[in-house]
């Protein structure tokens, strides 16, 4: 077995490329993945030792990512920015992003909304009235 470690990384352009010891680059060809179908991707997935796919119970046991963290994220809004700019208390985002509570279903309507259109939510809401 070799101990010769090989550096590779992507250029900007998507080649990839060996980095030689002496900081030249290399092009390193590529083939192209000829596509699997459904039943390959599966068999394939059931194969891996490392990770598996989920049996229905395993599913239905996983810890969901709160929806209102995503959006969050998505929006690239720290919680403290989302909380201001969509009127939400903070404490209550916050357990809302912890998995502590979960937004009852007017607020989960009103955080649909907002994945549609945050930018037209954000217009509304700062809209003087009358």
């Amino acid at each position: 077995m070799s101990k010769t470690t090989t550096i590779a990384r992507m250029r900007r352009d998507g080649v990839l490329v060996r980095v030689m010891p002496d900081g030249t680059e290399e092009v390193m060809p590529v083939e192209p993945l000829a596509p699997l179908t459904e039943a390959e991707v599966e068999a394939a997935a059931w194969r891996d030792p490392d990770a598996p796919p989920f049996t229905p119970d395993e599913l239905a046991k996983a810890k969901r990512i709160p929806r209102a963290r995503t959006l969050r994220r998505s929006l690239r809004l720290t919680q403290e920015e989302f909380a201001a700019r969509y009127h939400i208390p903070l404490g209550t985002l916050r357990n809302w992003g912890q998995g502590r509570s979960e937004p009852n279903q007017p607020a989960r309507a009103y955080l649909t909304v907002i994945a549609r259109d945050p930018e037209g939510v954000g217009r509304a809401l700062e809209a003087k009235p009358g």
